[in-house]
């Protein structure tokens, strides 16, 4: 099983009704005071001070743009772009991830040094930051901290990053239209039920009545 086969199988089984807040608009309020987010479309009743932590976050930066461009590589190799749909980047995990570490600071200093730290493990190898070095010297290193318990124990910093910035990853593309249409995932639909299959009632020595049959709704 490839890379993102594995992320998908993991998405499908931990998938809520999670819908990714990007270019919400704060403001209007309604009768009882409760102030709206309107988001991609539709509308959300947010408290006053929910909105307001929202706004603090979107109205500051906290990668530098250095950072912000290793986590854009980093992003696009854990889910790339293929033939069903867009890359990470695509589905603007990047952002996601921002707003992530700002409305969830405990987020802020794992990530830092976690950058921090593959900086360093790259120059070391490659004389070069992370970013700078061939997209063969990324994948290299990756596959280095990308399967825990196949790593080396010195590289444990390495491995508890970038498993936190794969769980990011997967959340912020899996709670988009995009990573929703990649697991063919379409939500509650109303279905049709013709009854118990004629195979089952003769299993169990039973059969619909003619009255059940003239009267019960059948679908085509």
């Amino acid at each position: 099983m490839d890379r993102r086969k594995s992320l998908k199988a993991l998405a499908l089984g931990t998938l809520g009704g999670v819908a990714l807040l990007d270019g919400c608009k704060p403001g209007e309020t309604t009768k009882e005071g409760v102030s709206k987010i309107v988001a991609d479309g539709f509308t959300l009743d947010r408290q006053p001070e929910e909105v307001a932590q929202y706004d603090k976050a979107v109205s500051t930066t906290f990668f530098t743009p250095h950072e912000m461009a290793t986590i854009t590589i980093l992003a696009d190799i854990i889910i790339p772009k293929d033939e069903v749909s867009g890359s990470a980047t695509d589905a603007k995990v990047p952002e996601f991830i921002e707003f992530i570490v700002k409305d969830m600071p405990e987020n802020q200093t794992p990530m830092r040094g976690g950058l921090r730290w593959l900086d360093i493990y790259a120059s070391k190898k490659n004389d070069k930051s992370f970013k700078d070095s061939s997209r063969e010297q990324q994948i290299a290193i990756v596959d280095e901290i990308a399967y825990p318990l196949k790593a080396k124990k010195e590289l444990a910093q390495g491995v508890a990053f970038f498993t936190l910035i794969r769980n990011l990853t997967v959340t912020g593309f899996y709670t988009t239209k995009m990573g929703y249409d990649d697991l063919g995932y379409v939500g509650n639909r109303p279905n049709q039920w013709n009854g118990v299959p004629d195979d089952v009632l003769k299993q169990y020595g039973l059969e619909y009545s003619e009255k059940e049959n003239k009267e019960c709704v059948k679908y085509s």
